[in-house]
């Protein structure tokens, strides 16, 4: 017998609300203007929410950098400073659960997590999937994270909310060199960012070599496309899959020329396209059923990250672009939920344990003229 993720009765009473309003790849506006949005607070009390995703329960499910750790490792390839050396915990990162009402609750706990020398905080970068089955995209561990008995990689929850390894990542990015690793930041044990399944696989940007990687759920991984072959260290970030082909956006190094993020069609084969440019540190994009397309920047007109200047930009298929928010304070992952709405975690990095929020984003259509409606 398969195991399953077991819901509460109020669970299934909530799957049942959201289905009844489901309809996949939302499409605001029913394709036509925003006329504006309405941000507010769904949930708080988390630590560096970064990718979301909505699970078949119709939960929200939060991966969380955590609070860092101070147990330092010897014997391994540090980070190079002044990014490194880093220290890390095993317990100090979770999966989060939220209801359709905005409460958090700890779906898995005891999970890595660790702290650079700049203060900067990773632990579960993103979550998953496949059924009815959730993983974790681990990527706060490793020897070079102060946490050298958890790898990087990818996790499998399991039916009584345990953990059980998947795929070492921290071994296949030691063993799988990319073409052009930038070395004055460079991450021993490779720094994850965002995953998606596709079929019965998972796919994991890794942002710092600068890779997209296949994982099977056998444990093996192997490499759809090497960014730095041809592009350099652009630090690729957020990703999906729509239509037999994957997009990836990219962050861009600091200090970043405002701009220099784009969007980028990468076929199964690794063949990459600029399919959207011009934007601003790219941690999260999104299709609707439309075709149009959401870039999450969290920060704009900046060198460096900086509060408050996060938005979200809709390019149409027509190229047509608009900025339906702004505003964002650190914002680090973004998910359409099936009520229509976008989800956003924010206060994503920088912010003591607990500030963490996820923001609801619900649009407000212009009307349409009686010769279109009629």
């Amino acid at each position: 017998m398969k195991s399953k993720i077991f819901l509460p009765v109020g669970g299934l009473l909530l799957a049942a609300l959201f289905t009844s309003c489901k309809k996949e790849h939302h499409v605001p506006c029913d394709g036509g203007d925003i006329k504006s949005t309405t941000t507010k607070v769904f949930a708080t009390g988390l630590n560096n929410p970064r990718g979301l995703k909505f699970g078949p329960d119709g939960y929200l499910y939060v991966a969380e950098g955590g609070i860092g750790g101070t147990n330092a490792s010897t014997g391994c390839e540090q980070i190079p400073a002044p990014v490194g050396p880093a220290t890390g915990s095993t317990t100090g990162s979770r999966i989060s659960r939220i209801n359709h009402s905005g409460d958090r609750t700890t779906f898995v706990d005891n999970l890595p997590s660790a702290k650079n020398a700049l203060g900067d905080i990773s632990g579960i970068a993103d979550v998953a999937f496949i059924g009815d089955k959730l993983y974790g995209l681990v990527t706060g561990a490793g020897c070079s994270h102060g946490v050298p008995t958890i790898p990087n990689g990818v996790i499998k929850v399991n039916a009584d909310r345990s953990w059980s390894p998947v795929a070492n990542l921290s071994a296949y990015v030691m063993s799988h060199p990319v073409a052009n690793p930038s070395l004055g930041d460079f991450e021993p044990d490779g720094d994850f960012y965002s995953m998606s399944s596709v079929g019965n696989n998972l796919y994991a940007v890794e942002a710092n070599h600068g890779e997209l990687v296949k994982i099977t759920l056998n444990g093996s991984a192997s490499r759809v496309v090497d960014f730095s072959a041809t592009l350099g260290h652009i630090v690729p970030t957020a990703h999906v899959f729509r239509n037999g082909n994957f997009y990836v956006g990219n962050l861009s190094p600091f200090p970043a020329t405002p701009g220099v993020s784009s969007v980028y069609k990468v076929t199964p084969a690794g063949e990459i396209t600029v399919y959207a440019t011009g934007f601003n540190m790219i941690l999260g994009i999104a299709f609707d059923k439309s075709g149009a397309l959401y870039v999450l920047e969290t920060t704009t007109n900046s060198p460096f990250p900086a509060p408050g200047t996060g938005d979200i930009v809709r390019v149409d298929p027509s190229g047509d672009r608009q900025v339906i928010t702004s505003g964002l304070t650190f914002p680090t992952g973004m998910a359409f939920g099936p009520d229509g709405k976008i989800y956003v975690s924010a206060n994503g990095f920088g912010f003591a344990p607990g500030e963490g929020q996820v923001l609801q984003i619900k649009f407000e259509c212009e009307e349409m003229s009686e010769n279109i409606k009629n």
